[in-house]
């Protein structure tokens, strides 16, 4: 239960919010043109979605767009009290204080992903950040519309520059594009980035099992076996096609070890990736 609620609007929208909790705590987002981001100052809080979840721990963050129904907050500890800072990012209002042009964080990119919600590494700016809206908090008086447009500018700006850049994009320009990629899509679209299965779940929205349950059902095979697969035979079309070094083939088809691609290449070919494209154009 929320044993206190203080809040900051702008424009006539909550912006701002600081929530003081008594567990058990639960909270379902609703489905809106939004975006959240989360600051935990105490205590700890669960994110579930369908096939999702995602433990946020004290002085942690979550960024989260709501544009889908399901995405929960909860936290079930009878013996932790929670405190959470939320800032919300409203789609009219932010086209409305960058009046002339979107900040690139905001904007659409190429990336072939619908990842809604990221936990956010804080460093010291943010940390700070927070510990200026608390004073607002114990002083209301002192705020008005200015100060409320420059600390959602600033959050962005100092989002934009943590190491947590590019999916900050990603989540945040949802708020301006309605583009939507199927599973196999986001499969086929990540197969030679360097990216893991744990980060081809999240760019689902799933967990890494129900990716996995998800990924067989669709190509009747593990995903660590179809994805090697996949690179190993790019890898091979790249051998022939062209005289690059064999370790910069091997990482543009999604390999990060040259040990691991050159054991994995004999293992399906029976030979070394060198032996293969010499012996191929003989």
């Amino acid at each position: 239960m929320v044993t206190d609620y203080k809040k900051f609007d702008l424009f006539g929208k909550t912006l701002i919010q600081k929530l003081d909790l008594k567990p058990p705590f639960e909270f379902t987002f609703p489905v809106a043109e939004q975006a959240c981001f989360l600051y935990m100052l105490k205590g700890e809080m669960d994110y579930r979605s369908e096939g999702d979840h995602l433990e946020i721990k004290t002085h942690q963050s979550l960024l989260l767009n709501c544009l889908n129904s399901g995405k929960q907050i909860q936290n079930s500890r009878i013996d932790r009290n929670g405190e959470i800072v939320i800032v919300t990012f409203h789609a009219d209002i932010l086209k409305k204080i960058y009046d002339r042009e979107l900040p690139q964080i905001l904007k659409s990119n190429d990336r072939v992903t619908n990842q809604s919600r990221a936990a956010i590494s804080n460093d010291f700016l943010i940390q700070k950040y927070i510990d200026g809206l608390l004073f607002y908090f114990e002083n209301p008086s002192l705020v008005n519309e200015e100060i409320l447009v420059l600390k959602l500018k600033e959050i962005i700006l100092l989002l934009s520059q943590t190491q947590d850049a590019e999916i900050v994009q990603v989540i945040l320009s949802q708020l301006f594009s309605s583009t939507k990629f199927t599973f196999k899509q986001i499969v086929e679209g990540n197969l030679f980035s360097q990216i893991g299965i744990e980060g081809l779940a999240e760019k689902c929205n799933l967990s890494a099992s129900s990716f996995k349950r998800e990924f067989r059902k669709l190509y009747n095979d593990s995903p660590a076996n179809y994805i090697k697969t996949k690179r190993l035979e790019k890898a091979a079309e790249r051998l022939l096609a062209s005289n690059g070094r064999i370790t910069d083939i091997a990482y543009d088809c999604g390999f990060n070890d040259l040990a691991n691609f050159t054991k994995s290449f004999h293992d399906k070919f029976g030979t070394s990736p060198s032996h293969y494209r010499s012996k191929q154009k003989e």
